[in-house]
């Protein structure tokens, strides 16, 4: 009876501290390994085209871009690292040691923040190419956007090692069996985290884009009425500003699909693990995660020229000299 019960025991040697092994049938977890693992590779593959798309083209290097750069970091990030390790956390027992979970644990706090933090700043782009389209270029610099960039990243990571440094100090203190992985957060942080993290950027992200779009529908009232069809500049000016509202409308559908995707996870850190069942939280962090996989085929579907690099980067016509001076646009 002890050798049986040892077989379902990640560490037969510490029958009593062991964690037991998943009970999930083979073919269910070969299939959710397979589906997991699959997208993982799809979600590094696609964000890693638009890293070099953006990195490349000489054309490319706008503030915006700039800004779906850093968000296609953290993308690639998620389908290198969070996807494949959080797949073996949740399918099988935990081998890899206290410090790699404390440093996934880590990462599992720096990508998030830093995709929350780029999408804020992606609205505070929009509002300001919108609502102030005479100073946008002044305001909005590339080496501006660039040191926004780092500096959310700076913070992302100072704010994370806030959160795990007892993880990363006293690795075994919240574990409860040898061979598992589990993040524990404190009653006042977790609060705290779910108001810094969560609400405050997504209730700046959606006023931002209520005024984004008032101003929109005002303009387009006045393009219609042809009241700023009086003299040759302000004729011009409408087409500009079309384009900085279709620009506008592409970037709030990528925003739109990020609260979609995560809103349910920070739902579920509101309503905590007692009424919830793993399951949902499972699933939940599969819809988490799959942002990152949805992100580049928004871009796909909503940007010709991610569509035109692609093929030149599949064709291999990059490594043509001068490619990277090639119309994009």
């Amino acid at each position: 009876m002890e050798v049986e019960d040892g077989d379902k025991l990640c560490f037969p040697q510490f029958l009593n501290t062991s964690c037991r092994k998943p009970l999930s049938p083979w073919h269910e977890t070969l299939l959710i390994n397979i589906v997991w693992y699959s997208i993982s590779l799809i979600t590094a593959t696609l964000n890693l085209l638009i890293i070099i798309s953006i990195s490349h083209f000489r054309q490319l290097h706008t503030p915006t871009n700039i800004l779906l750069l850093s968000l296609s970091v953290s993308d690639l990030l998620v389908g290198l690292l969070l996807m494949p390790v959080e797949i073996l956390r949740k399918t099988s027992c935990w081998f890899l040691g206290d410090l790699v979970c404390a440093t996934f644990t880590l990462l599992s706090g720096i990508i998030p923040a830093s995709s929350i933090g780029t999408i804020v700043l992606i609205s505070v782009d929009r509002y300001v190419a919108i609502c102030d389209p005479l100073h946008y270029t002044t305001k909005v610099t590339v080496n501006r956007v660039k040191l926004c960039v780092c500096l959310w990243w700076l913070y992302s990571v100072s704010y994370s090692l806030l959160f795990v440094k007892d993880d990363l100090t006293q690795l075994e203190r919240f574990h409860y069996c040898h061979g598992e992985c589990v993040l524990v957060i404190d009653f006042v942080l977790g609060p705290v985290d779910l108001v810094l993290s969560f609400i405050v950027p997504v209730t700046a992200i959606i006023a931002l884009y209520l005024r984004i779009f008032a101003v929109a529908v005002s303009q387009a009232r006045a393009m219609r009425s042809h009241i700023t069809a009086v003299t040759l500049q302000l004729s011009v000016t409408p087409k500009a500003k079309k384009s900085e509202l279709k620009a506008a409308r592409n970037l709030g559908v990528l925003v739109l699909v990020f609260l979609i995707c995560f809103c349910p996870f920070y739902a579920i850190s509101l309503a905590g693990d007692s009424l919830v069942s793993a399951s949902s939280t499972s699933y939940v962090i599969f819809v988490f995660y799959c942002n990152s996989c949805l992100n580049p085929v928004i871009y796909a579907f909503l940007y010709p020229w991610f569509r035109k690099s692609v093929k030149l980067i599949v064709t291999l016509q990059i490594l043509q000299p001068g490619s990277s001076e090639t119309n994009m646009l």
